[in-house]
């Protein structure tokens, strides 16, 4: 219950944020968070040094204070749901200490402005950085989030909760303080198997193309197609996992009761139906350019690869890519045209440590399960390629056109007459040569696949 107000108060990717849930638990988190002003200003009037005048003066400050009544009204204050708990007091946190008490303290004296006291300042933030925290804690409404969320056919998943996809941890302190779920299907089933698909919004129709067959190709595989709900690539890679009836997922910069872009709210609705939608940020939330950006280190860390399908030199499908590589998962680029200023991005990437991919068969080759190999690529196979040396240097030394005797066959060839005539009858009953009076000529559908790489004279 904690960790979904928190979710209001913290901005994705805050890893200062995500240092005090490591150390102190997001009950303790939390409880600085809403009662912090009301203890440093009691402690900032005391002047004297009598512990027992100074509790009472922070028992009056207390109880004065509009936080003191956040607590006090759990149907109604903020985060009340959390206060009919037991007001934080004594609540088990996370870490297995109490809340308030153990090893977090509760200092006395202005001390506790710094982080040691009961409702002081937490560490790594300046004073006006707490005290913009502190005002958002102070709208928090946290059963209403709970309850529009369930409006919409989501819930809250934390760290530690079974559906929680253990691979996010590998962000460390950057980790999401909890995801908000629409869909049915188990999140943290769904990204064992799963690659994330990115790439520019203002894609070529080449670059919806490789989307769209890339999403297709994995989702028959059994593959579950991961990307940011956006136009271009994002949207392609879900057309193409819903296309062929399979598995995606989108991660929203925004609430998952409020499509984005608006555009393809009926294409997110259909993901939520068939699939899930996922993000970071509490119901009705807003995107942001920086939302956007960090939305994408959930992508890399939830997928076991991210393919970039078209990306220019700023993009943020590079972003994925490079949090991608970062946190030691595979990295695979779709090559455009020398030429395209949408592709430029891919191209670094694959000069660096990114791998080309084609088509699903070569992802998958390289994320999944031994065995899943991607079939070798090689040109077509044409009659002639099935000739012996001998038989096939014979067949080159006949001219394009007219017909030659059997000594200058033999001589071009590098042969013996004898062994040329063997050839030539060899040739001759796979129809590839016939004979004209005393020469011999190619015939006529020879012709094409002899020349048309340049394999004769």
């Amino acid at each position: 219950m904690a960790r979904a107000a928190l979710t209001r108060v913290l901005e994705p990717g805050d890893a200062v944020g995500g240092r005090w849930l490591r150390e102190w638990g997001a009950v303790e988190v939390l409880r600085r968070l809403v009662e912090g002003d009301a203890e440093t200003d009691a402690e900032r009037d005391v002047e004297t040094d009598d512990e027992g005048d100074i509790e009472g003066k922070r028992e009056g400050a207390w109880a004065e204070s509009d936080v003191g009544g956040v607590w006090g009204d759990g149907a109604s204050g903020a985060v009340g749901a959390v206060g009919r708990i037991g007001r934080l007091e004594g609540i088990e946190a996370e870490d297995g200490r109490e809340a308030g008490a153990g090893g977090v303290g509760r200092g006395r004296g202005k001390g506790g402005a710094k982080g040691a006291g009961r409702g002081g300042r937490l560490p790594g933030v300046s004073a006006q950085r707490w005290a913009g925290l502190r005002a958002r804690a102070g709208r928090l409404r946290v059963e209403r989030d709970l309850e529009t969320a369930a409006a919409a056919g989501a819930r809250f998943v934390a760290p530690g909760d079974t559906e929680w996809p253990a691979q996010l941890d590998d962000l460390g302190d950057a980790r999401p303080v909890g995801l908000w779920v629409r869909g049915r299907p188990s999140l943290r089933m769904w990204a064992l198997r799963s690659v994330a698909v990115v790439g520019a919004r203002a894609c070529t129709d080449y670059g919806a193309h490789m989307a769209a067959d890339l999403g297709a190709g994995l989702a028959e595989r059994g593959w579950v197609v991961v990307s940011g709900g956006a136009y271009g690539v994002d949207g392609g890679a879900h057309r193409g996992a819903l296309g062929a009836g399979g598995a995606t997922v989108a991660v929203l910069a925004c609430g998952v009761d409020r499509p984005y872009p608006r555009g393809h709210a009926q294409l997110i609705g259909r993901i939520a139906e068939q699939g899930l939608v996922v993000g970071e940020l509490p119901p009705g939330d807003h995107p942001t350019p920086s939302r956007f950006i960090l939305r994408n280190r959930v992508i890399a860390a939830l997928t076991r690869g991210t393919v970039v399908v078209e990306a220019a030199h700023r993009s943020g499908a590079l972003v994925t890519a490079r949090c991608a590589q970062d946190l030691g998962r595979y990295t695979m680029g779709v090559p455009g045209p020398a030429t395209s200023g949408l592709s430029a991005g891919v191209h670094e990437l694959l000069r660096g440590d990114a791998v080309l991919v084609s088509d699903a068969a070569e992802v998958v080759e390289l994320v999944g399960d031994m065995g899943d190999v991607a079939p070798r690529r090689c040109g077509p196979v044409v009659p002639r390629d099935l000739l012996e040396p001998g038989a096939a240097e014979v067949l080159a030394a006949l001219p394009a056109r007219g017909s030659a005797a059997v000594r200058d066959i033999a001589l071009s060839a590098g042969t013996s007459a004898d062994d040329a005539v063997v050839r030539l009858y060899e040739l001759r009953s796979l129809g590839f040569v016939e004979r004209q009076g005393d020469g011999w000529q190619l015939t006529r559908q020879t012709l094409p696949s002899v020349f048309r790489d340049g394999g004769g004279r």
